[in-house]
């Protein structure tokens, strides 16, 4: 089997070239290329999708044109609103955590000083408790060796 193949080219939409492939007893579809129609590649290859959209330039002073511009204008001004709305509620939800992060380390320092207290009436407790049995075990010791004695 021989794979002779032709090509042709096309002049295109943009300055776009389309080259068809053709291949001669081999079966293979033909598959379009697009590529740049001058030496230099000057234009950009563009979707047949995309070219019917641009290929009608909308009238300024139409009503579609109109109506597009206001619900476009109309957008913005929504989604403006919304990302001021969202930096305010941001804001306001700082504060709180400030205000209720103050009322928080104001409660850690009172707990602070309460422990310290508590911790001092301990101490000062176990101290008179500690001289209390010291004093009666030597009270008891003294006792025993007077009447021991006699």
């Amino acid at each position: 089997m021989s794979k002779i193949s032709q090509q042709n080219s096309t002049p295109g939409v943009n300055g776009i070239s389309v080259i068809h492939t053709q291949a001669h007893a081999s079966g293979l579809q033909q598959v379009p290329q697009l590529v740049p129609a001058g030496p230099g590649g000057g234009g950009k290859a563009v979707a047949p999708s995309k070219q019917s959209k641009k290929s009608s330039p909308m009238d300024r002073n139409s009503d579609e044109y109109r109506q597009r511009r206001e619900r476009n204008n109309m957008a913005v001004k929504k989604s403006r609103l919304k990302s001021k709305q969202k930096a305010q509620d941001t804001l306001q939800r700082v504060n709180q955590l400030k205000e209720e992060n103050e009322r928080l380390e104001a409660k850690i320092k009172l707990l602070t000083k309460e422990l310290s207290v508590l911790k001092d009436l301990f101490l000062e407790h176990a101290h008179n408790l500690a001289d209390n049995v010291q004093s009666i075990s030597t009270e008891n010791t003294t006792a025993d060796g007077d009447s021991g004695g006699q």
